[in-house]
């Protein structure tokens, strides 16, 4: 497979045309190998418009949602990022390039350790992983950027505390079969606005809290 011209198609015809049109997140998801963060047995969809299995019970994101994703975060180069969720690495790679420095965290210390041995592939990338539970009561720390890779069934304000004034979080919320892709900034020390960016289904995160039954 030529993976150059394969991670091209992927970004031209998948990216970009999901409104992806940021000309910096186009060129960090063609500078991260892509296959270099998915399993041996699934290199040949790598490329695929589809979440690919990682292990331990998790996917990698599609690539235009973590497209979306980047662009909606606006990552500059002096940002501070935190992710929540690391899986593969992949888009820990990416947020690395457009920012300053990258923490991510992951509650699985087997996709911690792949995710490390897979950062290899982008020498240039600045990460930091960290293996725990981010929805334990320990702080977070103050970040410029948020990306919560796995969904909220209710939304837990921990992750808007961790923005510093200016920062942006980006978030799913809600439950399957419609869940809703949001933007939060935060305006000052007491005041955080939301908007809706699109309709998508991802796995909720682990150990999230769970959206309330309906009892007839």
């Amino acid at each position: 497979m030529d993976t150059l011209a394969a991670r091209q198609q992927m970004v031209d015809q998948q990216v970009r045309t999901w409104e992806v049109l940021d000309p910096r997140v186009l060129d960090a998801l063609s500078a991260v190998p892509r296959e270099a963060f998915v399993p041996v047995q699934y290199r040949e969809l790598a490329f695929a418009d589809a979440p690919l299995p990682i292990g331990c019970g998790q996917f990698m994101l599609a690539p235009k949602i973590q497209g979306r994703i980047l662009q909606a975060l606006g990552i500059n180069p002096q940002d501070r990022s935190l992710e929540i969720g690391t899986g593969s690495g992949y888009l820990s790679a990416a947020m690395s390039l457009l920012g300053g420095s990258t923490h991510s965290i992951d509650i699985h210390p087997e996709l911690t350790a792949q995710a490390a041995a897979n950062l290899r592939a982008v020498p240039q990338a600045r990460v930091t992983l960290e293996t725990r539970d981010a929805l334990h009561a320990a702080p977070l720390g103050q970040f410029d950027v948020v990306a919560v890779t796995g969904s909220l069934p209710v939304y837990d304000s921990r992750f808007e505390r961790a923005l510093r004034p200016g920062g942006r979080l980006f978030v799913v919320v809600g439950t399957a079969p419609i869940m809703e892709a949001i933007l939060v900034r935060r305006v000052d020390e007491t005041e955080w606005i939301r908007e809706s960016l699109f309709e998508t289904v991802i796995d909720p995160l682990i150990n999230a809290t769970a959206a309330p039954a309906f009892v007839f």
